[in-house]
This record gives C-alpha cells, sequence and structure tokens, in this order.
C-alpha cells in the first residue's frame, strides 16, 4: 500500500477536521491505507462513518469553542503528539439559508459575511489555537488548511465573491501569523494553506458548468495531490498558499 505522507516517519497521528466534506473523506481515506500512520482522528459535524481499525472518529461544531477545546482534550488524552492537523472545511455558498456568491458590492448582507467568515476563517484559526499545541515538537509537523486561490489578493482580477475571497484572504494572514508562531517552538514545523483546485463536490456543484472537464478534479484525485504537497513541503515554506499541483500561490 502507497504512504502518502511518508516524511512524518513510522507510527504518525494525523488529524482531519471537516471528515463530512468530500475532500476530508478522500483525505482520510487515503490515510486509512497509508502503513506508516498510526492513527487517525476524523472530526466533523456528523459521526464518521469509515471502519478503519487505527481511526477516531469525533463529532464537534467549530462554531462552538468548547467543543473544539473538548475534542482537543480528547485527542491529547493518551499524552501522544499529533504529527499533522489538516483543516478541510469550507463554505461558498448554502442554498438552504439564502447564501451565494456575490456578484455585486449592492449584494453585501452582514450575516451573510457573518456566516462565511465563521466557517473560513474563525474556525480554522480556533482549531489552530487549540491543536497546534499538541503538534510533535523536535521534529517535523504539520499544519495545514483549505484555503483557495482567489484568496490570494494579486491574483484578483475579476473581482465579486466578496465574502468568500475575503475570508480566505484572511485565513492566509492567520495561517502566516501560525507559522511564525509555530517556527519559534519547533523550527521542523511547517503551517500551509492549500487550494484544491475546482473539485467536484457539493462546494463547486453550482459553478461547475463554465470549469472544463480536465479541470474538474474528484475528490480522491484532489485530496491524494494535497497529501503529495504537503510531504514535499519544507520549514522553509511554511506561511504560504500551495495549489494543488504543488506551485505557490502569491498572497
Amino acid at each position: 500500500m502507497p504512504s502518502h505522507l511518508p516524511s512524518l516517519g513510522n507510527s504518525s497521528r494525523v488529524l482531519v477536521w471537516g471528515a463530512g466534506g468530500a475532500i476530508g473523506a478522500a483525505l482520510i481515506s487515503h490515510l486509512s491505507d497509508d502503513p506508516r500512520i498510526a492513527h487517525i482522528y476524523a472530526i466533523g459535524r456528523r459521526p464518521f462513518a469509515g471502519a478503519a481499525t487505527n481511526l477516531t472518529a469525533l463529532t464537534a461544531d467549530f462554531g462552538d469553542e468548547a467543543a473544539i477545546a473538548d475534542v482537543a482534550a480528547k485527542c491529547a488524552a493518551d499524552g501522544q503528539p499529533l504529527d499533522a492537523v489538516i483543516v478541510a472545511t469550507g463554505v461558498l455558498h448554502d442554498t438552504a439559508a439564502g447564501i451565494a456568491p456575490e456578484k455585486t458590492w449592492r449584494s453585501l448582507s452582514a450575516d451573510q459575511l457573518q456566516h462565511i467568515f465563521t466557517v473560513n476563517t474563525i474556525g480554522p484559526a480556533l482549531i489552530g489555537k487549540h491543536f497546534l499545541p499538541l503538534l510533535a515538537r523536535n521534529k517535523r509537523a504539520i499544519f495545514a488548511a483549505l484555503s483557495a486561490r482567489v484568496g490570494s489578493i494579486s491574483d484578483n482580477r475579476m473581482g465579486g465573491w466578496h465574502a468568500y475571497r475575503a475570508s480566505k484572504a484572511a485565513l492566509n494572514m492567520m495561517l502566516k501569523n501560525f507559522a511564525i508562531e509555530l517556527a519559534r517552538r519547533n523550527p521542523e514545523a511547517i503551517c500551509a494553506g492549500l487550494h484544491p483546485g475546482t473539485v467536484n463536490s457539493d462546494l463547486s456543484a453550482p459553478f461547475q458548468s463554465n470549469v472544463p472537464a480536465q479541470g474538474l478534479f474528484t475528490a480522491d484525485f484532489s485530496a491524494a495531490q494535497l497529501l503529495a504537497v504537503l510531504d514535499r513541503l519544507g520549514p522553509q515554506d511554511s506561511g504560504h498558499l500551495f495549489a494543488w499541483d504543488g506551485a505557490r500561490i502569491e498572497p
């Protein structure tokens, strides 16, 4: 069976937050097949249905900091550090809540902005607050979160999608801050943002008609690519955003 994060070494422990999403589930599937991974924590709003013997499924809503802290306490209960934490969450639209990407500033809504920032920025930030201290010290360790190319300010040519772009740009800044602080604790640690490409998932479903077939990825493909990207990153890459093909995206 292939090893997807061999740089972490044997008997590594990995946590994926966002197990209920397409990419999160695919990440867990790949990691479950990796003989080097000793244990996987799968965190989501609903119980994860995976049957791997080395998997612990926990439920929490990252809009509730107390729930995040409780999950962190459970993961730390055996005294063993985590080697990697991957936050695979995000929201672009929510039909039930009447949320869609804004095409103009006239569509801006305080409620929509708050919802998008809670999911895309505040949630990952609070996960970082409680899980960065659980990462292994004095060895390679990884904290990563799904971001997006449209969160790049320098790459913005079209405007629109105000809340989504701004929330991902804010997440990128948060990851940069985390990287600087994390390096003081462990110079071998890496904190990075990941752009998964356009994945055939609920997040991109309403916008796939304009995506060429070769540019629409399966969650399985994207997850495998992202793990390979993480495996190649070094401490000098910490604090930056990388696409699914390993290309660095400028802020």
